[in-house]
């Protein structure tokens, strides 16, 4: 890591300027269907979006059988978006449409019963939840046990591969149909979604947990015997989400994928633009590698085929966990591409099943955790709440030294919280050597603070603005929980910066429909409620002009708080350390929003990786840190919202440095 961190000092901080490169799309336009076809499943599905409606405002549903709409939800939406969005890709695939909206009519039939039949069905099961991020209905598959769940109830998740055609439809017909690469034993399987095809990271990252959540309170299961696995796209998922969650599973299993960017996509060959030093700053969010010390905490069972390619990613994590005084087992299939061989495959699932039966430890009594965000900051008793410098390797091992002793070593943290089961506490106190300083402390929760190198115990982990978990940057953290779209509706302050702005919202309305299967809630400036500021993260479009919240941001009126770090007037933009003339420039950022300090507020900005980054999605990683400047007379292609001639990150108070 520390060879990682001298290379990215030594990069390129030149501006970043945009080329005109032809792309692929994903995913890709399908094929024309029959008239015939499409004219009946059309019929078809406007028939049963009619009479659910017509059920829905009905009143007669109850509140529980309100909240299992989303199961047939996922039918007719399925349908849709295949026939607007021309996502058929087989003609197999009509029939198959045709089958989803049947199963939507028999649950539709059910509920108008008062009955939910299918929550209660053994074998291939498809369900769906209502998302937090953007409110869309996302599906999901569950194995359910023909037999009794063991007890406590195990569940497994399967990541799924990479799939360019794994639309909703297709997703669902085959969850319908196959049970998977593993099916152990009264065991519930759980297959998340996850948005498509983004390697299970943003908004695909948040719905692997609304998934489990929903399966677990709808089956059951135990918390505590959660098996995380994954092959290929679906490897390179499970090593992240092991890594940077690790103490959420009981045992993690990755086959194959990748596990960092730089290698794998090839970024520094020798017909590739080097990306700027912020860029490859940001590969540290989801580079596994630099986390591979998390993986102390749970078992690990990594597997791939001897002459896979994807072999790296696996030899990689073991060589990175070597490192940290960890053995990772390494299970290889004997001459084996891109698949499981079916002895090694034997091998995994009893060291897997193993690990899953005996779970997760209720209290380990040692934690170690590494992280270079405060988006990854907690491990099992263990919580990070403030940095010395976001992006760079910070570390905290903690554990228990005896009665009502806590032992803390860190690195780049200045403030924890320990929860530690209260039985371990001496008379309900504790002694807590951090960093070799000696503290006294009582209480089943414990916050500590560092100042001028000192430790001590405090009541409280505010201090004023500051970045915490959730609130953090960069500018695409935003798009992991709730948000919505503020439209302008005023006059702009110039006719260029207005049309970019209107192009780039439209272009974030379908690219979100696109790579994350949902569609944006857009209120426009006039219309915002104190609701709405309060329960969501703003992403305001257009300048001061057009964008009375804006306005009212760049000001600091009629707020209680802090005001954006920006001066934008009908002649400068000033972000940063220069000036620039607003006719040809716009800012893109994120920062706590004044009204809400609890939510961001982003400026003309979407998530930040585009179209050309469909290739792989090692490539879908954050391009811009927390704040830029676009020159506007650089038009915005696949790469870039137009050329970047300023960016960086505010410091750990959302300071610009």
């Amino acid at each position: 890591m520390k060879t990682s961190l001298l290379l990215t000092c030594l990069l390129t901080t030149a501006p970043l300027a945009v080329a005109q490169t032809p792309t692929q799309k994903s995913p890709p336009t399908g094929i024309e269907i029959p008239a015939q076809n499409r004219a009946e499943l059309s019929a078809d599905l406007a028939k049963l979006q009619s009479d659910l409606k017509t059920l829905v405002l009905s009143g007669k549903l109850s509140t529980s059988l309100t909240a299992r709409l989303p199961d047939l939800e996922i039918f007719p939406i399925a349908v849709q978006r295949a026939l607007e969005w021309d996502q058929f890709y087989d003609l197999k695939q009509i029939p198959a449409a045709a089958e989803l909206l049947k199963e939507g009519r028999s649950r539709l039939d059910s509920l108008k019963a008062g009955e939910t039949p299918w929550t209660k069905a053994k074998g291939l099961v498809v369900r769906g939840f209502r998302s937090r991020i953007d409110g869309s209905v996302q599906p999901y598959g569950i194995v359910v046990p023909e037999e009794t769940p063991a007890t406590p109830a195990r569940l497994d998740i399967w990541l799924h591969g990479r799939g360019d055609k794994l639309t909703e439809l297709s997703f669902l017909y085959e969850r319908m149909k196959k049970k998977g690469e593993f099916a152990p034993a009264a065991t519930l399987v759980l297959h998340p979604y996850g948005r498509f095809c983004n390697a299970f990271k943003f908004a695909g990252e948040t719905d692997v947990f609304e998934a489990l959540e929903d399966a677990i309170a709808q089956y059951g299961a135990d918390p505590r015997h959660v098996a995380l696995r994954g092959f290929s796209m679906g490897g390179a998922g499970s090593w992240h989400l092991a890594a940077h969650y690790t103490s959420k599973w009981a045992v993690s299993n990755p086959g194959a994928g990748f596990v960092e960017t730089a290698q794998y996509a090839k970024v520094f060959a020798q017909d590739k633009p080097v990306p700027p030093w912020w860029e490859q700053v940001l590969w540290r969010l989801y580079d596994v590698p630099g986390y591979a010390a998390n993986l102390a905490n749970r078992p690990v069972v990594a597997y791939s085929g001897e002459i896979d390619p994807q072999k790296r990613a696996a030899d990689m994590m073991v060589e990175a966990a070597a490192a940290k005084g960890i053995t990772i087992p390494h299970f290889i299939g004997p001459n084996t591409p891109h698949k499981y061989h079916p002895e090694t495959k034997l091998q995994v699932a009893e060291k897997v099943d193993a690990a899953a039966l005996a779970g997760s430890p209720i209290a380990p009594e040692k934690i170690h955790l590494t992280t270079f965000t405060l988006r990854y900051n907690r491990m099992d008793w263990l919580e990070i709440n403030a940095l010395q410098k976001h992006w760079e390797e910070s570390t905290v091992t903690a554990r228990r030294t005896g009665p009502g002793s806590l032992s803390i070593e860190s690195k780049g943290v200045t403030q924890l919280t320990l929860t530690p089961p209260s039985e371990w506490a001496l008379n309900g106190k504790w002694t807590l050597v951090c960093d070799g300083q000696t503290l006294s402390a009582t209480g089943p929760r414990l916050l500590l603070s560092k100042a001028a190198g000192k430790w001590e115990t405090t009541s409280t982990t505010s201090n004023g603005l500051q970045k915490r978990h959730g609130l953090q940057g960069p500018i695409d953290d935003a798009f992991q929980e709730a948000f919505l779209f503020v439209s302008p509706s005023g006059k702009a302050l110039h006719p260029v910066a207005h049309a970019w702005a209107r192009a780039e919202m439209q272009r974030a309305l379908d690219q979100w429909k696109l790579v994350f299967r949902g569609e944006i809630r857009v209120v426009a400036d006039t219309d915002l409620t104190p609701e709405m500021i309060r329960t969501h993260h703003l992403v305001l479009w257009g300048d001061p002009g057009s964008n009375k919240i804006l306005a009212q941001l760049l000001s600091g009126s009629e707020t209680t708080h802090h005001k954006l770090p920006v001066q934008w007037d009908d002649k400068v933009l000033k972000l940063g350390h220069n000036s620039y003339p607003a006719a040809s420039h716009a800012p893109v950022l994120v920062y706590p929003n004044p009204l809400a300090p609890e939510r961001y507020v982003v400026l003309n900005s979407t998530f930040t990786f585009r179209q050309g980054s469909d290739t792989t999605n090692a490539l879908q990683t954050p391009k811009l840190p927390d704040w830029a400047v676009v020159d506007l007379s650089t038009p915005p292609n696949h790469l870039a919202p137009g050329n970047i001639p300023d960016a960086g990150f505010f410091d750990e108070h959302w300071r610009l440095p």
